[in-house]
């Protein structure tokens, strides 16, 4: 445990359990919002961002998009330590299609979502946000019958607007506690768009769910309601709003849930999730990854508040650091895999 940092709770012992990581993907209308994303060159092409995310972690290429998943400026998706954390585990990998308005182009579980709105106008229907949640919570049951550990990644452009509003819309104090893949957090632009959301709010926790969050947060409370046995959600402080989703329908469930996040998560300035997730009451650990030393200026980056999370780095990272594998370990997979799309490029 030397390389994870316990900040609520305690990280239950998930050494060799029987494991399996999901990848649920989505899109929403939020991230066509100028500026309110990173998660693509344009905002039109933020709605690529899951399928290509989910095609390079299962494939290690992307065919849905005609490039590579390194920003022109040589910053890699977080997916890149996702892949290089499991390759290292050699764990199984699937991917739930909770409503990414592109497929991608590999076999994927579809639970019969679609893709978000503007959730100032009202993000999804009551019977899509029920449709989401019933079949996340079917195909979990029936994963848990075969495995021990679900570990629960997320890849939705524009998720930390709607994961504010759903933490807003529950009664958390939310505001200005979220972070982004961005060193600039355009907090300003997210309170806006969330105080306009949160007008006439449904009074039924359905309704407001179904308003405010995107499909990705009700599919992972759903397969985390689901499975019985152990989850780790995947991410940053969108899995608080997640876990604020699972407290809501199945409050016992929360007591087999933990956050895994990165250190970079854990320390950016723009965003308190230990304060979120002692709101929720849920346990957080983060994997005390280390860049600083890498060979890359696109890997040295992370340090500098670029990316942080995503593709459920956090939760595999962590995943690999509980087997016995160092920081340095992850880092010199990362650069292996890295070092091949800077020459396919």
């Amino acid at each position: 445990m030397q390389y994870i940092k316990e900040i609520v709770g305690k990280l239950k012992d998930i050494k060799k359990k029987k494991t399996l990581f999901v990848l649920v993907i989505a899109t929403t209308d939020m991230s066509l919002i100028p500026g309110i994303t990173v998660a693509g060159a344009t905002p039109e092409l933020t709605h690529f961002t899951p399928a290509a995310d989910a095609e390079f972690l299962i494939l290690g290429k992307c065919k849905s998009i005609n490039t590579i998943p390194v920003t022109p400026d040589g910053i890699p998706t977080p997916a890149i330590i996702t892949r290089a954390a499991l390759e290292l585990l050699k764990i199984p990998k699937l991917v739930v299609n909770a409503g990414s308005r592109v497929i991608p182009k590999l076999p994927v579980i579809d639970i019969g979502g679609e893709p978000g709105g503007d959730i100032r106008k009202g993000s999804l229907r009551t019977e899509v946000a029920q449709r989401i949640l019933e079949n996340s919570m079917i195909i979990s049951e029936e994963l848990s019958k075969s495995y021990d550990l679900l570990v629960i990644g997320e890849s939705i452009p524009a998720g930390t607007t709607t994961a504010m509003a759903v933490l807003a819309g529950l009664g958390y104090d939310a505001f200005d506690k979220i972070s982004s893949a961005s060193p600039q957090n355009p907090k300003e632009l997210k309170r806006k768009i969330v105080m306009e959301a949160l007008r006439d709010l449904p009074t039924d926790t359905l309704g407001k769910i179904s308003k405010l969050s995107d499909p990705m947060l009700i599919a992972v409370a759903g397969l985390s309601i689901g499975f019985k046995k152990e989850v780790i959600l995947a991410g940053g402080t969108q899995m608080t709003a997640a876990s604020a989703i699972i407290k809501e329908l199945s409050k016992e469930t929360l007591s087999n849930v933990t956050i895994a996040t990165t250190r970079w998560i854990v320390e950016d300035p723009s965003s308190d999730i230990k304060y979120l997730a002692e709101q929720v009451g849920v346990s957080v650990v983060a994997s005390m990854l280390d860049f600083s030393s890498s060979k890359y200026e696109g890997l040295k980056v992370y340090e500098r508040g670029y990316v942080k999370e995503g593709v459920g780095a956090g939760g595999a990272s962590t995943l690999a650091l509980a087997n016995d594998y160092t920081p340095n370990d992850i880092l010199k997979k990362v650069e292996e895999i890295y070092s091949q799309l800077v020459n396919i490029s």
